[in-house]
């Protein structure tokens, strides 16, 4: 287990950075699709993603998206965070084994806590494949959590 601290409202600063980083593999594109039910064969079936405009099977879009709300929650500004918005652009496809790498910057503080982040995602040749923006709450006070741990999980 770990723990991470989170970073309050009023500690964030416009321009300050963060990132989280993971490869996709298969048991991430076969989690997605059963937990989302997006079962579109050019994320599952090889034979039928050979013979589209990417020719070979591509990730889901919005598991990129996925990776940007893990980096909000567990790095900047972390736990308490809140989200109220998330814009994104899908730049470039992503392909298994890609390491994806989530780069946040703090854009703006605005009234009531809110902040706005830009969510920026880039594989290994540091091409930027999700372009975002993301409005959030920002946690009132600094804390410290320990993340848990999913149960195991087997796909049947």
């Amino acid at each position: 287990m770990t723990q991470v601290s989170n970073t309050p409202y009023e500690a964030l600063e416009v321009g300050q950075t963060a990132s989280f980083s993971k490869t996709v593999q298969e048991r991430d594109i076969q989690l997605f699709a059963a937990m989302s039910g997006d079962h579109n064969p050019i994320h599952l079936d090889a034979e039928f993603a050979a013979a589209s405009m990417f020719k070979e099977r591509i990730a889901h879009g919005m598991f990129s998206g996925a990776l940007i709300s893990a980096a909000v929650a567990c790095e900047l500004p972390g736990p308490g965070t809140i989200y109220l918005g998330q814009q994104m652009s899908f730049q470039k496809p992503v392909k298994l084994g890609d390491t994806l790498t989530v780069r946040l910057e703090i854009l703006e503080k605005l009234p009531k806590f809110r902040v706005r982040i830009a969510t920026r995602v880039f594989n290994q040749r540091d091409e930027l494949v999700v372009d975002g923006e993301a409005e959030i709450l920002a946690p009132r006070k600094q804390q410290t959590v320990t993340l848990v741990s999913p149960p195991p999980i087997t796909i049947g």
